[in-house]
């Protein structure tokens, strides 16, 4: 099939490698916008923007696809079939009925739970025993079309979103070859979603990423992997922000200590009060710096860590 590729982030990658060895043809690419990122705020390609032109196929970048300019430019490319993934932007029903096999979406979930933006962050933060790849018909709706092929990813217990990420974006590929396979040969039997066993993965927002000490210690250890690599979890330290990259539960009986008071401190990681057990951190960050393993830190901070203090924005 001729196919227009609409993808952005790193989770888009293996998909369209995947297109890129395969018997279809990639027609052109759709991407966002470069955005200005770090200290000097230079503006970056997608890491979809990179592939497309390393190997030669044209991108587009347009900043609405609601534009009948931009959609008359999509329909030259006389497509038979648009594959979004993680693309970031609305595809209007103009659009959507354009291909003759309209669009399909590779979605980072078991739908109809966690629809929406963040669906890998809200499975690990929801603590989830499990989520998986959904290969979905597109409609005008918010990840409420007809579902062509689904699979299963187990959660694992140290799962951050950036491993979950990497394996959800494999079985993403596998999944949306075989679902164009049946969908050239009319193979295929659609599966209408229960919308009343739908879940709503909303954008995570940085006010998110703040440690509450009082919930419980597997709530947080949950926060900190589902918040990594970004925005990252943190807590205050009197007028520092602590960036917390990993940390583990305790397994321990709970001690009668207000939550967020430091325990103990050590270098295989600095325990931690929590409303109901004890997390231990074991890489953090300070202001300025990098990310650092807990026994590195300590070589020239232990005075920040010592047992007793408090941390949280409730005691700065």
């Amino acid at each position: 099939m001729n196919i227009i590729f609409a993808g952005t982030p790193e989770f888009a990658l293996p998909s369209l490698q995947a297109l890129l060895a395969s018997k279809h043809r990639v027609l052109a690419v759709y991407t966002q916008v470069d955005r200005p990122k770090g200290r000097g705020r230079r503006l970056l390609m997608s890491p979809v923007k990179q592939l497309a032109l390393e190997k030669g196929i044209p991108v587009y970048q347009p900043l609405t696809l609601r534009d009948v300019n931009e959609q008359e430019k999509l329909v030259r490319w006389q497509s038979e079939l648009i594959v979004v993934v993680a693309y970031g932007l609305i595809l209007p029903r103009s659009i959507l009925v354009t291909p003759a096999f309209g669009c399909i979406n590779v979605h980072a979930s078991l739908l109809p739970r966690w629809r929406g933006a963040a669906p890998i962050q809200r499975a690990i933060l929801a603590g989830d025993s499990e989520t998986g790849i959904s290969i979905m018909q597109m409609d005008e709706g918010l990840d409420t079309g007809q579902i062509f092929q689904q699979i299963a990813c187990k959660i694992e217990k140290t799962d951050t979103s950036q491993t979950l990420q990497d394996r959800l974006s494999k079985l993403g590929a596998k999944a949306l070859l075989t679902s164009l396979d049946t969908l050239q040969q009319g193979k295929y039997q659609l599966q209408i979603q229960n919308d009343k066993d739908s879940t709503y993965a909303k954008k995570i927002d940085k006010a998110e990423a703040e440690i509450n000490w009082q919930q419980s210690a597997e709530a947080i250890d949950r926060m900190i992997r589902a918040f990594n690599p970004k925005p990252i979890a943190y807590t205050w330290r009197d007028q520092l922000i602590l960036r917390i990259w990993s940390a583990q539960v305790v397994e321990q009986t709970t001690v009668n200590a207000v939550p967020g008071v430091i325990l103990e401190t050590k270098p295989k990681g600095i325990d931690v009060t929590t409303g109901t057990g004890i997390v231990r951190l074991l890489q953090l960050q300070l202001p300025g710096g990098r990310c650092l393993p807990v026994a590195e830190l300590l070589h020239a901070k232990s005075h920040l860590f010592s047992p007793g203090t408090c941390l949280g924005r409730g005691h700065a």
